[in-house]
């Protein structure tokens, strides 16, 4: 469903608490303090954000809004956007891409940064903020715990971070907010945000958790989240000791790579994680475990084209040699 912009009540949606709340979230994950661009689909979360910061930051930010050219309805809903945006005098800008085939939501988030990542060089706007809040942040996090990801994946997602592929700074200052109470602060404005078809297709692993949550009145939705930044936290924690065990305990010469291990499991998986990369491998986590579990015993392993060996008192890793023919 295609949005109304008619915002008639824009100036006052925004509580003077919410207004300092947004604030500080921009303050602390951007004290660099340079104009920002915001990436505003129409949904209720990024007009919410867009709302935010123009009672937070006046002229501290500009807007761009993606049409991936996928749904009959999204050239509509740029321009919903962009109506919204000029009734707020606020600038906006409609990025249309194209989607490459495959995994078309993965393409599409691609796509997405790479068009929203240009369009901030061209406008001298030097980091993106995007409406991800506490309930996506739940989402990931239980998402991943199904699937039985380790630290990094049930971080969730950053609330700093970097574009894919490139150096735009990625900020996310909602996570600390409620679905709900972005809602009702559009709905405060005199808004009808876009409705998203895809948000309600059960096809997709989210729209099934998000069903979920809203029949578990027992889960605290912002302790997870709340929990997902501790683990951050304790992952950047290892991503600094992982970086000193490499820098310390691992040895690149021309035949291979040798690593002594000094610190405990979790940092030596992610020294082997990166050696195997070196060689253009890229197992998925549990193997890598397995491995490591391996070489920990005293015993060789192969994985990903690679030949792991326990020699004097180390780990070597050398490309396994071509399988002979006839």
């Amino acid at each position: 469903m295609t949005g109304t912009a008619k915002p008639s009540n824009a100036a006052d949606a925004v509580s003077a608490a919410q207004s300092a709340r947004f604030a500080a979230a921009i303050g602390r994950l951007w004290p660099e303090g340079w104009k920002i661009g915001l990436a505003v689909s129409g949904g209720p979360d990024s007009l919410a954000m867009l709302l935010l910061a123009r009672a937070a930051m006046p002229g501290g930010f500009e807007v761009a809004t993606v049409d991936h050219g996928l749904r009959p309805e999204a050239k509509a809903e740029a321009e919903f956007v962009a109506q919204t945006c000029a009734a707020l005098g606020i600038a906006h800008e409609v990025l249309r891409v194209e989607v490459a085939a495959g995994n078309v939501q993965e393409e599409a988030r691609l796509a997405r940064y790479a068009a929203l990542a240009d369009w901030a060089k061209d406008r001298g706007l030097a980091a993106l903020a995007t409406a991800h809040h506490a309930d996506d942040q739940a989402e990931t996090v239980l998402m991943r715990l199904n699937r039985g990801s380790g630290l990094a994946g049930l971080s969730g997602v950053r609330a700093r971070g970097t574009a894919p592929g490139g150096t735009l700074p990625v900020l996310r200052p909602l996570l600390d907010w409620r679905r709900a109470e972005l809602a009702e602060i559009v709905s405060a404005a005199g808004i009808e945000a876009v409705s998203d078809p895809s948000n309600a297709d059960p096809r997709y692993d989210r729209v099934r958790m998000r069903s979920a949550l809203a029949h578990a009145d027992w889960l605290d939705v912002a302790a997870v989240a709340q929990s997902a930044a501790y683990l951050a936290d304790a992952n950047e924690a290892l991503d600094w000791a992982f970086e000193r065990e490499w820098n310390e305990c691992v040895e690149i010469a021309s035949g291979g790579v040798r690593y002594e291990p000094s610190a405990p499991r979790a940092i030596a998986l992610r020294v082997v994680q990166r050696i195997l990369a070196g060689f253009g491998a890229s197992p998925r986590g549990g193997e890598v475990a397995r491995l490591v579990d391996a070489l920990a015993a005293g015993e060789a392993g192969t994985l990903g084209g690679v030949v792991a060996r326990v020699e004097a008192g180390g780990w070597t890793f050398r490309p396994e040699p071509p399988r002979r023919s006839g």
